[in-house]
């Protein structure tokens, strides 16, 4: 963006949530990578399930059992007794699936508000909201969806957990553990939570600073010292079995896989004592879940839907996405307790990626994704051509110092802003904000010197003046007069806008402080005419009719920078007048165009204003050349090639003067 539309986004972002902060892009980009990774290892792996094989148990009869599972055997196998010696570990260090791919299975799951399961028999009917038979575990084509209500149980609507009880076997098996002809080896059963409880964000006292004093007697309301925590719940799930874990060593696991796998219910080991067995894996997959689209459950709440997926599920795919949605959760947890989350932030960053690539076209989501690395890419050039270009300068011609000025104000509003109002907002956010203020103050030095000197009619003792590094051109000073014009009449317009806004927030809106209110106002200012900071600039140049005093390159950056934030700001929700405010910065851009396109520049010479082209260019290749010796000097003594001709055509001009001195006998006379 040009400079001073830079902190309008910046502000926009900070106002209305809406923008993608640097770690927010960073992890869209990462995710585009995960989900291209993703499909290479579908096409490399396939959806192939381990083979089974045959087996004889200890009847005779031939069953099937799983394959590959090393020098473990299969469960209907597993020894009487453990060899000599071994002793028998509670927890298992390597364990295999008790069943192999291939078998039909029965599934039914019971909402309840007890952790502890009542007898399916005796469960009112609304309340089994699954009961499928003959899913095939390992085939990737099955694919099962089920619809369902039920009423919310009273103990829930009070902030109490809905639990799911899940009950699965093989096809025609007993699976309730209460009825008789229970079998562990062929049924199991398991209980998981369908609600999450998630912290309320905390909200901010805030208050109408006209009407403050009439409602001073009025007692505060005390707010809880600690976050506020409610059950929530979300109406779509989806189940997954995970036919291709294999062997596993259970130790080793991590958590968020853990507490997905059931071990075998009788506590069998093989003949050393230290392997199992383990049921098929179950994934409750809650990845895609998003807390807005989730109820808060209260004495309001009566009667909800729920939506379920059966599927297959690839192993690799269920560590990832588990252990990347417990990790995402647990930084909420800890953000919720006061604990700041890496990189800051408030933990519901990963909540917003899932919602752009849920709610985002995915031709749209892989373009932006592209092009935010490119942004990325402006955004350094930019920086480095803009540094350069001011290191470079040799004189103030065209530059608006109050532009420079308003721009320092602006950020260090919007800076104070994100200090007032994100407590948790991202450092990264932060020093980024702070890096150009740093900048800004940087150009200031090099257009002019700032002085602290003595005010003795003042308040206050000393003032900061900025002074003149050298007596200026006339070209300059009709820059200085120029850009006092422009701002002359900027204030004629803002000033108004300013004072309006000013008394519509104060009067209608509610702020926690008098400075909030201050720093909200100024912010929105900054928000809606920062844009300005760019229009001296053009004024200068028109009168001026010239573009050559303009940093090129630094603002191409910029400019293409200002079409990828509007390729952001139509990809990300955000309210319409917000999105068609991000296209007042291209009309910046397209009056730069033409006065580039009017105001033509010989890049071959050097300008007016003492810059030039390829001069500059020659200059640089020059100074870097190999030293070369003086013709005729001492070889030890090296200059540049080009000062060594001018070395050399200085003593052959003296040499030429001296000898015509001597042949006129002295009677010449200098001019």
């Amino acid at each position: 963006m040009p400079a001073g539309t830079a902190p309008a986004a910046a502000a926009a972002q900070a106002q209305d949530g809406g923008g993608m902060s640097p770690m927010i892009k960073s992890a869209v980009q990462g995710l585009a990578i995960f989900f291209g990774m993703q499909f290479l290892m579908g096409q490399i792996t396939g959806k192939k399930a381990p083979a089974t094989t045959t087996a004889t148990d200890s009847s005779g009869a031939i069953i099937n059992v799983p394959a590959n599972t090393a020098e473990i055997p299969p469960f209907h196998a597993r020894p009487d007794s453990l060899d000599e010696g071994a002793t028998w570990s509670p927890i298992p260090q390597r364990i295999a699936p008790i069943w192999p791919n291939n078998s039909p299975l029965d599934v039914t799951i019971v909402v309840s508000p007890t952790f502890v399961a009542e007898p399916i028999s005796k469960v009112p009917k609304e309340r089994i909201v699954l009961d499928e038979m003959g899913f095939v575990l390992g085939d990737f084509e099955q694919h099962r969806t089920i619809d369902a209500s039920f009423d919310m149980p009273v103990e829930v609507q009070n902030n109490g957990t809905l639990w799911g009880h899940f009950y699965v076997g093989i096809t025609g098996s007993k699976l309730d553990p209460s009825t008789p002809g229970y079998d562990p080896s062929r049924a199991f059963h398991f209980v998981h939570p369908l609600t999450q409880y998630i912290a309320q964000k905390k909200v901010r006292k805030t208050k109408n600073l006209l009407a403050a004093t009439e409602d001073a007697d009025e007692p505060e309301e005390e707010l809880p010292a600690g976050p506020i925590i409610k059950s929530h719940y979300h109406p779509n799930f989806t189940i997954s079995f995970i036919p291709d874990s294999g062997v596993m060593i259970f130790p080793s696991l991590h958590p968020a896989v853990r507490q997905y796998v059931h071990l075998e219910a009788t506590g069998a080991r093989d003949k050393t004592g230290l392997n199992g067995w383990y049921y098929p894996v179950l994934y409750v997959n809650t990845f895609w879940q998003l807390k807005s689209h989730m109820t808060v459950l209260n004495s309001t709440v009566k009667r909800v839907p729920i939506h379920i997926d059966l599927q297959n599920f690839a192993n690799w795919k269920f560590s990832l996405m588990a252990s990347v949605d417990e990790g995402a959760k647990q930084t909420a947890r800890n953000a919720a307790q006061g604990q700041a989350p890496p990189g800051g932030g408030d933990g519901t960053e990963f909540e917003m990626i899932k919602e752009v690539l849920l709610d985002t076209n995915i031709y749209l989501l892989g373009t932006t994704v592209v092009v935010s690395i490119l942004h990325m890419i402006f955004e350094m050039m930019a920086f480095k051509s803009d540094i350069s270009h001011y290191r470079n300068k040799k004189n103030n011609v065209g530059i608006s110092v109050r532009s420079i000025l308003g721009n320092v104000f602006m950020q260090g509003v919007i800076f104070l802003y994100l200090l007032d109002n994100n407590e948790n907002t991202s450092w990264m956010i932060l020093f980024t904000q702070g890096m150009g203020i740093v900048l800004e103050f940087w150009k200031i030095t090099t257009v002019v010197n700032v002085r602290i000197r003595d005010a003795p009619n003042s308040i206050i003792p000393y003032r900061i003046a900025f002074e003149d590094k050298h007596v200026l051109s006339e070209t300059e000073e009709k820059t200085k007069e120029y850009d006092a014009v422009a701002f002359k009449y900027m204030y004629m317009i803002a000033v108004p806008l300013l004072i309006a806004y000013g008394i519509y927030s104060l009067k209608y809106d509610t702020h926690k402080s008098w400075y909030s209110f201050v720093i909200a106002t100024l912010v929105g200012s900054v928000y809606a005419y920062g844009f300005l900071m760019m229009v001296p600039s053009l004024y200068i140049n028109y009168r001026l009719k010239s573009v050559a005093h303009m940093p090129a390159k630094a603002m191409m950056y910029k400019f293409l920078n200002t079409f990828i934030d509007d390729l952001f700001a139509f990809t990300i929700k955000m309210p319409t007048l917000h999105r068609l405010a991000t296209l007042r910065d291209d009309v910046i851009f397209f009056v730069y165009l033409y006065q580039s396109w009017k105001y033509k520049i010989d890049y071959t010479r050097v300008n007016e204003f003492g810059q030039g082209g390829d001069d500059e260019e020659v200059e640089e290749k020059i100074a870097n050349k190999p030293l070369t010796s003086i013709p005729g000097g001492d070889a030890s003594v090296k200059v540049g090639i080009e000062g060594a001709k001018k070395a050399s055509e200085m003593a052959d001009e003296v040499l030429g003067k001296a000898s015509g001195s001597a042949k006129k006998s002295g009677a010449t006379k200098r001019k």
